[in-house]
């Protein structure tokens, strides 16, 4: 995959489906790089396989499809360039779509009544003045001046109203300083359950709590006891439970989460404690379904599996789970009307696929990653396994290039709490490996911390053991993982770090630019060439020890720079940011590890414009959108 590939990345998000199971409509997103933006539209998809996907909307932001119960609407949230995010209203009949609401700050994701006459939802209320003066008294707060998000409620207009009509207003159901989250019906229509830290210290721990409120509005109550971190609650058909995804206890300062992972929960719709459905060790949750999805007397989510996410099948009267998708694959989302299960499932050629899945088939719904695989240049991934100084087992992948080698290698690690792409298609993996490089990537089980980075290097020199990579060699790129790997070691010829150190033991990042944090090592101030990958609004901690770092390898005389993405935060949002970062990456290791030509190299074009399946080495790799300074 080359790095102008990305204009052929589609990528399918969470589908819904009809309640009779016939169709399945899905958000697609696809990067703009002329406009510089990325584009979503909805598109249907027949779950028979009966026909081909076709686009069903052509908005600049169309997302987050979910059909009425009674079929005869399809919600959804549109946005056109520079505005916020609406809820609309598509007849499923046939007709133009409404717009329903006019949230200054936007809408979020619409959500249901069981009567499929009223939606509810959550937004950020505006908070007077932006530039006035602020009083903080708590460790949260926004910097854009915005209000919390709160619950609303908004009716549907009379059936045989045109659109000239006036739209119901919203009514506003919770307020406070608490942003509430994750809203759902209780069956009845007449209550809704959401999430929220509500409680005394909730800027100061990770708790946050499932809350009920009057549907015709009221004081919200606290459903679960307040030792748990809660999302996406569900109620049971009964309206006696609420299935939900959590940490089930936090521990007496609610902070503890070392080994506890995200899995599906339940507590009394009344109040009490959270129960764990599934053993919270081993089924940490895997998949974006904006809910807990809970039909024909089952749940059905995703759960971590060896670096993928399974799709399971979880009975809610305590019978045995049941895998409907497993294996070298990544479920982003799942949906299920009429009997009929419809999955978003990515791999490693694909960043995601529907499939439907009904008693005893699966069927393959779409061909999204056609295009992009049609080019020939995406490789497939091989899974690896390692034995940690602990004794534990370690997971990741290997990707190697065409060719007998030996390749110079690449060790791909996460930062912070970030999860690796798994099975999913991975970017970085497809562009590197075309460069010339073999990619080994680590799935940690922490977050980035000591046992971590002994984790990744034991899982590199697992890869060395091939004949194919070359030893002496080797890079690191990634997040504060890969801050940490070179203030361990000097074995890496250069770095790219996206994030700041992440030893927990610095207090502050000449510590970590100066010795090892294993006391049992010789000090040595770090020396290894380094690229920090800042985004300009990224005030965060180890965001700020990235800029930190750089002006120290730089004052030190270390190689190093520093390349910048402004007005960005958290990865680069726009197209040609994505872009260029992936030139920069290539351009930085085409000088610290170079490699032999590649076949993926840009080719020569043939007679008829069209570049030939071979072709050949890489050229000097182009670079945009940044300029030094």
């Amino acid at each position: 995959m080359r790095a102008e590939d990305i204009e052929l990345l589609r990528t399918p998000g969470v589908p819904a489906v009809s309640p009779d199971g016939r169709m399945a409509v899905v958000a697609v997103a696809r990067p703009d790089l002329d406009g510089d933006r990325f584009r979503s539209q909805l598109w249907a998809v027949p779950t028979d396989g009966s026909a081909p996907a076709r686009a069903l909307t052509s908005g600049a932001r169309d997302r987050a499809p979910a059909f009425s119960p009674d079929g005869r609407w399809l919600a959804y949230l549109g946005a056109e360039p520079g505005e916020p995010p609406q809820i609309c209203l598509l007849p499923t009949a046939g007709g133009a779509p409404r717009r329903l609401t006019a949230s200054p700050l936007g809408a979020g994701a619409p959500v249901w009544a069981p009567d499929s006459r009223r939606l509810a939802y959550t937004a950020r209320v505006p908070a007077g003045d932006p530039g006035a003066p602020r009083l903080v008294t708590t460790l949260r707060y926004r910097r854009d001046g915005a209000g919390p998000r709160c619950v609303f409620v908004l009716d549907l207009p009379p059936d045989g109203e045109d659109d000239g009509a006036p739209l119901p207003q919203p009514r506003q159901l919770t307020d406070g300083p608490a942003d509430d989250t994750d809203v759902t019906w209780r069956p009845d229509g007449a209550e809704l359950a959401f999430v929220s830290a509500r409680h005394p210290r909730a800027d100061c721990d990770l708790v946050r709590d499932v809350h009920a409120v009057p549907a015709a509005g009221g004081t919200p109550r606290r459903v679960t006891d307040g030792r748990a971190r809660c999302a996406l609650p569900a109620y049971d058909p009964s309206g006696a439970w609420i299935h939900l995804t959590a940490r089930p206890d936090l521990g007496p300062e609610g902070r503890d989460v070392a080994d506890s992972g995200a899995t599906l929960c339940r507590v009394p719709a009344a109040g009490g404690a959270v129960e764990p459905v599934l053993d919270p060790g081993s089924t940490d949750r895997g998949d974006e379904t904006p809910a807990t999805v809970l039909a024909a007397g089952a749940a059905h989510l995703g759960v971590r599996r060896r670096g993928g996410v399974e799709l399971l099948r979880v009975p809610l009267d305590g019978g045995p789970p049941q895998a409907l998708v497993d294996g070298p694959f990544t479920v982003r989302g799942v949906a299920v009307g009429g009997g009929v299960v419809v999955a978003t499932v990515a791999h490693d050629r694909s960043a995601g696929e529907l499939i439907a899945i009904t008693p005893g088939r699966r069927r393959l719904l779409t061909g999204f990653g056609r295009a992009l695989g049609a080019t020939g240049r995406l490789h497939r991934a091989r899974e690896l396994l390692a034995t940690a100084s602990d004794g534990s087992p370690v997971h990741g992948w290997v990707t190697v290039p065409d060719g007998p080698g030996p390749h110079p290698v690449l060790l791909l690690v996460p930062g912070g709490p970030h999860r690796p792409e798994g099975w999913s298609l991975s970017e970085d993996t497809q562009v590197l490996v075309s460069a010339g490089h073999a990619v080994v990537r680590c799935d940690p089980r922490g977050a980035a911390g000591p046992r971590d980075a002994d984790d990744a290097v034991a899982l590199l020199d697992a890869a060395l053991a091939d004949p194919a990579l070359d030893a002496h060699r080797v890079g690191v790129q990634g997040g504060s993982l890969a801050a940490l790997l070179v203030g361990r070691t000097a074995r890496f010829a250069a770095a790219v770090c996206e994030d700041g150190p992440a030893d927990p033991a610095a207090s502050d990042v000449g510590c970590c630019v100066d010795r090892h944090p294993d006391p049992e090592r010789p000090a040595a101030p770090i020396a290894t060439p380094t690229l920090v990958v800042h985004r300009e609004q990224d005030s965060s901690c180890p965001g700020e020890q990235g800029l930190r770092l750089y002006g120290e390898l730089k004052r030190r005389g270390v190689p190093s720079e520093l390349l910048l993405f402004p007005g960005e935060g958290g990865r680069p949002g726009r197209p040609r940011h994505r872009l260029a970062r992936l030139e920069h990456l290539l351009r930085w290791w085409a000088r610290w590890l170079p490699t032999a030509p590649c076949p993926d190299g840009p080719p020569d074009e043939d007679a008829a414009g069209a570049p030939p399946p071979g072709g050949g080495g890489r050229a000097a790799v182009p670079v945009r959108a940044a300029r030094p300074d």
